[in-house]
């Protein structure tokens, strides 16, 4: 999401997000965050609402714009904590399914040379 000067339409947000402004914080189905401002106004701190719900923000200054990421893996709070399919052939060249592990707990460990 594009962010030009330092505040955040608060419906802008919801809208490009899905995230939704309650007296309890930015909330999302059942998760929500606290937020260290208040949120009954129409436009808010898009920095303090970045760093409090741990999104991706990348100032370009002679653009006078932010580009704010999407909430992810990394963050504070999981929008879901099910995995996707993953199918991938194994150490002897077999197909093996994440989903074959189900109901056990497992470390997924992913490496890229890039």
């Amino acid at each position: 999401m594009i962010v030009y000067g330092q505040t955040i339409e608060k419906r802008a947000f919801e809208a490009a997000t899905g995230w939704t402004f309650k007296p309890e914080g930015a909330c999302k189905a059942e998760t929500c965050i606290p937020l260290p401002f208040p949120t009954d106004t129409d436009a808010l701190p898009a920095i303090a609402l970045a760093d409090a719900m741990n999104l991706p923000l990348a100032h370009e200054p002679q653009a006078k714009l932010w580009a704010m990421g999407p909430d992810s893996i990394g963050g504070r709070a999981l929008s879901s904590a099910k995995a996707p399919e993953l199918q991938l052939p194994d150490i002897d060249g077999n197909e093996f399914k994440l989903s074959s592990l189900k109901g056990k707990k497992v470390l997924v460990y992913a490496w890229a040379p890039y």
